[in-house]
């Protein structure tokens, strides 16, 4: 088999590539392998696609060294392609992906990540899009758009940048208009709400458990609301919502819509916004269907 490295060169504040090439150099075997150093956005697709369609029906693993959005790009880059497997060495600021296996300590030694046996899992798709994590909109997105202008001004993003988007988004965002469809069912009659979830993976926002009772190769979308809540509200709730205990709490049962779908359809005002893994996408109407167990992904036991 050969492995392929693709690293997002800002990825751990810059330093993941060295010590990624350091890690390579001191292994006890001989593999056969590639790395490569993506430019721009995207660029990781493009790659992965091109490498794929020029070796078609070789034995591959790449592995996606960088945050949410560089696993998403790979990932992404394989679909559809025979032979052909995929992991992380995840080092950006949330790395929400992998804490639905255990989390980033796991995937963080490279030999193992060479080893690692295979298991099937689910995408999300949303027209040409991809979704590996999360698809998130309402106060999410407005978070997330905060963190994305922090990112274009400073290279690079943390945790920090979370917090700040959150204390905007609580002066601009606390309602957001749209309709959800869940396999046929409308679940927000009312056309408003704070925020909406459809997830893969359990955790979005690098400590937020959002979807506790999500499983990545289920077939099935967890699909979370939350109502307009006041400031109050929202203070006394944001400890329960990042822990995961949302869903059970009785306290939440008259602000949590909650519902398990193959597919969710998504219709918004002119202008509106979401999140998937991290890219903001301008979409006012869109469905979300679950491209079940459609990647192999090597996960370190």
């Amino acid at each position: 088999m050969k492995y392929i490295f693709v690293m997002n060169p800002a990825a751990g504040s810059g330093s993941a590539e060295k010590i990624i090439h350091s890690a390579l150099r001191d292994l006890d075997e001989q593999v056969q392998y590639e790395t490569y150093v993506t430019r721009t956005e995207k660029d990781a697709t493009a790659y992965v696609k091109r490498w794929c369609e020029k070796h078609p029906g070789e034995e591959v693993r790449f592995i996606a060294c960088g945050g949410d959005g560089t696993i998403n790009e790979v990932f992404s880059g394989t679909v559809g392609f025979p032979n052909v497997s995929v992991t992380c060495y995840p080092c950006g600021s949330g790395n929400d992906f992998v804490k639905s296996f255990g989390g980033a300590g796991k995937f963080l030694n490279i030999p193992a990540l060479l080893h690692a046996e295979t298991r099937k899992i689910d995408l999300l798709q949303a027209g040409d899009h991809y979704s590996v994590n999360a698809i998130n909109f309402g106060f999410d997105t407005a978070v997330a758009m905060s963190v994305e202008e922090d990112r274009k001004r400073k290279g690079t993003s943390s945790r920090s940048a979370y917090t700040r988007g959150i204390i905007k988004a609580l002066f601009t965002n606390m309602s957001n208009q749209f309709r959800i469809i869940a396999d046929g069912e409308e679940l927000l009659p009312e056309g408003s709400a704070l925020l909406c979830t459809l997830a893969n993976g359990q955790y979005l926002g690098g400590s937020f458990r959002d979807a506790p009772r999500a499983k990545t190769d289920d077939g099935l979308i967890e699909v979370c609301i939350l109502r307009e809540i006041s400031y109050l509200q929202f203070m006394k709730t944001i400890g329960i919502y990042a822990r995961g205990d949302h869903l059970d709490d009785p306290s939440l049962k008259d602000i949590v819509i909650y519902r398990q779908a193959e597919k969710v359809e998504v219709i918004a005002p002119e202008g509106f916004a979401y999140s998937l893994d991290g890219e903001i996408i301008r979409e006012n109407h869109f469905t979300v269907e679950v491209r079940h167990k459609i990647l192999d992904l090597a996960v370190p036991e």
